[in-house]
């Protein structure tokens, strides 16, 4: 390969890693400003309805070509690395700021480490252990920072930070399966299959148990809740997939991971341009998580 064209695929992998720093940093303001008039579940479940019907065209041709075993671990995955953390995240951030939302979701790495050697039988290196335990440290201390009085004891943590880590966890199943799972279809197609499988219980769901079709038209405001709520599905959800895989292609898998660590430092930004406050105590909790999945992930 020529010096010209490897500058240009390492230009492609950069151009790739800050826009889905920024499509994936942004996620946390966007649910956020959409629970400003809808209810978690229905943020949740327009999320997928939004994506689902988006990545529709890709999935539908590929339906005819699975086995039934395909279809369960599709099924499976559209739960765990979709539908269920949608649900999860727009629940934490009823009372979680979207900044810390976002460094706790970058946790997800580890979560793959911890899922791998306890069901799929993948080994935890010594690296990965002492990543696990310096990012612990860090979420210890960010569930004990409280404004005023510096840290508070275990008793008083915000337990909403941990429907954040159960969503991670989901992610780190889904990692696994994917790997495991899935040798004979490609990321795009997984990706666009499993939302298309969980698709019909979120509109069922949406329109039959939640007042979305009654706000969407009476509430002042509704209709920019559920554009900011669109575009996560969309763009943050169903193409920043697709770019991701497409990253994967032109860089590293490594290189391509270094976006988790990009992800909080974007959410970050959003929150403290949105008024969010970070104390001192939560800076160094999160060094410690970001520094603990570095440690953890490092080649």
């Amino acid at each position: 390969m020529s010096r010209d064209l490897q500058s240009e695929s390492a230009l492609k992998a950069w151009g790739f890693l800050i826009i889905l720093a920024l499509i994936w940093g942004s996620s946390f303001i966007l649910i956020k400003r959409g629970l400003v008039v809808f209810s978690p579940g229905e943020v949740g479940a327009f999320r997928i309805v939004a994506a689902g019907m988006f990545l529709l065209p890709l999935s539908l041709p590929r339906l005819k070509n699975l086995n039934r075993r395909q279809v369960k671990n599709l099924i499976i995955v559209g739960l765990v690395g979709s539908f269920i953390p949608a649900f999860l995240f727009a629940k934490a951030q009823t009372q979680l700021s979207s900044a810390l939302t976002g460094v706790f979701n970058a946790m997800t790495p580890l979560f793959v480490v911890i899922i791998g050697a306890l069901f799929f039988n993948s080994r935890i290196t010594k690296r990965n252990g002492w990543g696990l335990f310096i990012a612990f440290i860090g979420v210890v201390i960010l569930l004990s920072v409280k404004e005023g009085v510096g840290f508070g004891s275990l008793t008083d943590i915000n337990a909403y930070a941990f429907y954040v880590l159960l969503a991670c966890a989901c992610y780190g199943l889904n990692l696994n399966i994917i790997k495991f799972r899935f040798v004979e279809l490609k990321p795009v197609a997984i990706t666009a299959i499993s939302l298309t499988m969980v698709l019909p219980m979120a509109l069922i769901y949406l329109f039959a148990f939640t007042q979305f079709s009654f706000k969407i038209t009476h509430v002042e405001g509704a209709a920019l809740a559920a554009g900011y709520i669109a575009l996560l599905g969309v763009v943050g959800t169903a193409l920043a997939l697709i770019l991701f895989n497409v990253m994967v292609k032109v860089a590293t898998p490594v290189f391509a991971s270094s976006v988790t660590y990009l992800i909080p430092i974007v959410a970050i930004m959003w929150g403290l341009l949105d008024g969010e406050q970070l104390l001192a105590g939560h800076y160094l909790g999160i060094a410690a998580v970001i520094f603990g999945v570095w440690v953890g992930n490092r080649r």
